[in-house]
């Protein structure tokens, strides 16, 4: 120990030199828009590179879990493959809810390559990027529920806003009684997401499943996000507050599927000229 005690005083100096320069270098990042968005994309592509091998084999050992998740899925859709083969055919065509989606919507499977669940603001890598279509603004889904939102794309890679993420909002319903609200985590527990803006006079108990709204053009509607898990009114207060269980487990998270919204520009653009209208 006393040894330690006199190498850093002989190199106090060059010790507090570092100091300096990682405190100067932090400082422009911090403070500067153009700098600091070149330490964020250069950041994940290093990362993004770094971790990937890492990843790989997180990726190998969940592929139990993958699996069962896929067989879930495939017995999902075969059972409804033969649901709709005892159908009698229409002798009009008739748009369905199923085609009328895909209108709307295109989705893009991607491997996340980086993932944090314990930070208040955490992220998402994935190994998707602007050469397949992805940009800003996209949300992201699988199998389980919602996932996030694309914020930075560089060519092959994205990063996005994880649900997990205080600055992120997700429009939300209860899909028993169909009143909606907003979905924002709380920094707290990486399972449990806050549902918000719930009147009082709306009837909600435990087990009433949360799902997207669509209203944001974002996410497509009737995403999965969760089941209350506790429903309390403050008796002064306007709005419940309720804990939401989320369904997706954000520490096991390995496939994404990020969702293209073909009408999310023109909603914009209508609604940006209706307010500037005003």
């Amino acid at each position: 120990m006393e040894r330690l005690f006199k190498f850093l005083y002989q190199y106090r100096v060059f010790f507090s030199f570092l100091g300096l320069e990682f405190l100067c270098i932090w400082l422009v990042i911090r403070n500067n828009q153009y700098q600091g968005a070149q330490f964020f994309n250069t950041s994940n592509r290093l990362v993004a590179s770094t971790v990937s091998v890492s990843q790989n084999v997180t990726g190998y050992f969940s592929l139990q879990d993958i699996n069962r998740q896929l067989a879930a899925e495939n017995a999902r859709l075969r059972n409804e493959l033969e649901r709709r083969s005892l159908m009698p055919a229409p002798r009009v065509p008739v748009a369905t809810p199923d085609s009328a989606l895909a209108a709307r919507f295109e989705f893009v499977s991607a491997k996340v390559i980086n993932n944090s669940t314990l930070q208040y603001k955490n992220y998402i890598t994935i190994d998707k990027g602007a050469a397949d279509g992805i940009a800003p603004g996209m949300a992201a889904i699988n199998e389980l529920g919602a996932v996030g939102k694309v914020k930075q794309v560089s060519k092959h890679f994205a990063v996005l806003i994880s649900v997990l993420n205080i600055d992120n909002q997700v429009s939300c319903l209860i899909k028993r009684t169909g009143y909606f609200g907003t979905a924002q985590w709380d920094g707290l527990d990486p399972r449990v997401i806050d549902l918000k803006y719930i009147p009082r006079h709306v009837p909600v108990q435990p087990g009433d499943t949360i799902v997207t709204s669509g209203y944001n053009a974002v996410f497509p509607p009737g995403v999965q996000v969760g089941v209350v898990q506790s429903a309390v009114v403050k008796e002064e207060g306007p709005f419940y507050d309720i804990k939401v269980l989320l369904s997706q487990d954000f520490g096991k998270l390995s496939f994404v599927e990020v969702v293209r919204s073909y009408l999310k520009a023109e909603k914009d653009s209508l609604e940006t000229t209706l307010m500037e209208e005003k």
